[in-house]
């Protein structure tokens, strides 16, 4: 499946691959949403990506998706260079379509190269507290960038209260 032009996940030479993390993003995190400019300016790379999942618009004004349990790989922890490694360590993840009423939804993969300065301001911001009362999850899932499946962590709720199916799996500036 080919979702685009070929992907260039190559990094820089100088970036070690333990201070590489890749996170999904699919809202208000895209280029062009508010919330890009002070989360993701940062990043090495952007690219156009997909995961299995179901997408919903919440009444807050902001999106979330649901993942098949089967297909999360690791769940966040509260140290970034520790998942950053999680996600090196886990190698080329199949990207199978899962059984069951999920989509392709449609977003970024965005490649940032310092976890400790850019994951925890995007953690507070979608709420994840790793072993408190969280409004996200961040879990690790298999990301498909151009032809290439690769482990990326993302925000997730799963089945999110006060919500609207997105069945086209874009969300869209409301």
């Amino acid at each position: 499946m080919n979702i685009g032009e070929p992907s260039k996940l190559n990094t820089n030479p100088e970036d070690s691959p333990e201070t590489i993390l890749r996170l999904f993003v699919y809202g208000t995190l895209k280029r062009g949403y508010w919330n890009h400019q002070r989360f993701c300016a940062q990043a090495r790379s952007i690219e156009q990506a997909v995961v299995w999942g179901r997408l919903y618009h919440l009444h807050a004004g902001f999106p979330a998706i649901e993942v098949p349990e089967g297909l999360i790989l690791a769940r966040g922890s509260v140290d970034p260079l520790a998942d950053a490694r999680r996600q090196q360590e886990i190698g080329t993840p199949c990207f199978g379509r899962p059984t069951g009423d999920w989509n392709l939804i449609h977003g970024e993969l965005v490649t940032f190269t310092d976890p400790q300065r850019d994951l925890p301001p995007i953690d507070r911001l979608e709420g994840f507290r790793p072993g408190g009362h969280s409004m996200y999850q961040r879990v690790m899932v298999a990301v498909l960038c151009g032809r290439t499946s690769i482990p990326a962590w993302t925000y997730w709720i799963p089945c999110p209260p006060y919500a609207e199916r997105v069945a086209s799996g874009q969300w869209l500036r409301p």
